[in-house]
């Protein structure tokens, strides 16, 4: 019995050891990618630093701590006091992460200085087969103040979320590409410079035929490639709504071969004349909205077609392509 002991015991130590070597060399090898992606030239892809790096978790996850994170893409650049991600060694395919804030955003290009702080920021990624299962972000007592003449709020949430998921039976296994659907949510919104105050805000839309995998989205020309793929945006409904107002719109777009948005999006409103009146000048105002009706509600069909936005058939504008 005591000679069965001590080998149990052995086997025992022998995985511990043999666990703990491999996380360790996990670990180190984790810690690799990440100060790899400093080496970038956030251009093609996103430049990241990390003052200190800490990789815990040990022997379940890896937790992966960057305090005084630098993201950097183009113009772009991001200063973020502490970013969080964790995964089980066990599931590689489920990645949850938080940051901490505020975090300062720059364009060197347009020199726009902003801030953007929040109370709880969380995120999660779900994979299948490598392709987007879910991903969601959610916060709380969202702020976003304009800093480079003093210390103004852009826009302020007490809650907002949004998530991207998988459509499975939209899936073209043969030409890898895929469907999501998106879901956006913001509760108690304020926008000042459109004078909206506690309104409450729903998106919800689909994309199809983006690439499958993960890791191909971005090896080329985004937009593009969507569009030679056949890709369309279906608004399924954009609804706006505070205590004096309401709107909602739906419709779908798409991208021609020159890169024109084409498609329709149709919208009703009531209020909302009355409150952008200071902000757009007639007949601008109409003809996006539409003439009221005789419940006083505001509707009207917006077409994109061959470079120009046109309320009905009178052309409002010229549209750039966008690529």
């Amino acid at each position: 019995m005591k000679k069965r002991i001590i080998i149990l015991g052995a086997v025992v130590l022998l995985v511990i050891l043999g666990v703990s070597a491999a996380w360790f060399y996990a670990s180190g090898i984790v810690r690799q990618e990440v100060e790899r992606l400093a080496f970038a030239d956030g251009e093609t892809s996103p430049q990241l630093t990390c003052a200190n790096l800490n990789i815990g978790g040990f022997p379940f996850a890896f937790d992966i701590e960057c305090t005084d994170a630098v993201v950097v893409s183009g113009d772009l650049m991001a200063e973020v006091p502490g970013l969080r991600l964790s995964v089980m060694v066990y599931d590689f395919n489920h990645v949850i992460a938080s940051a901490k804030g505020p975090a300062q955003l720059s364009d060197a290009f347009t020199g726009q200085r902003s801030a953007i702080s929040w109370t709880a920021l969380n995120g999660s990624l779900r994979l299948t087969d490598n392709r987007i299962a879910r991903l969601s972000v959610v916060g709380d007592e969202l702020s976003w103040n304009d800093l480079l003449l003093g210390d103004t709020t852009l826009a302020k949430a007490a809650h907002a979320e949004v998530h991207l998921l998988d459509i499975p039976e939209a899936h073209d296994a043969e030409r890898n590409l895929a469907s999501l659907a998106l879901y956006l949510k913001a509760d108690a919104l304020n926008l000042p410079v459109a004078t909206l105050t506690g309104t409450a805000l729903e998106v919800e839309a689909e994309v199809s035929n983006i690439p499958d995998e993960l890791a191909a989205i971005g090896l080329e020309p985004i937009l593009p490639a969507w569009q030679r793929a056949g890709g369309e945006l279906n608004i399924v409904g954009i609804s706006m709504s505070d205590a004096n107002a309401d709107l909602k719109a739906s419709g779908k777009l798409a991208l021609d071969a020159e890169g024109f948005p084409t498609g329709t999006i149709a919208i009703d409103s009531m209020g909302v004349a009355e409150r952008i009146g200071p902000l757009i000048e007639e007949p601008w105002r109409t003809l996006v909205l539409g003439v009221p009706g005789a419940d006083g509600r505001h509707t009207n069909q917006l077409n994109f077609r061959g470079g120009t936005l046109s309320s009905g058939l009178v052309p409002i504008t010229a549209l750039p392509p966008l690529f």
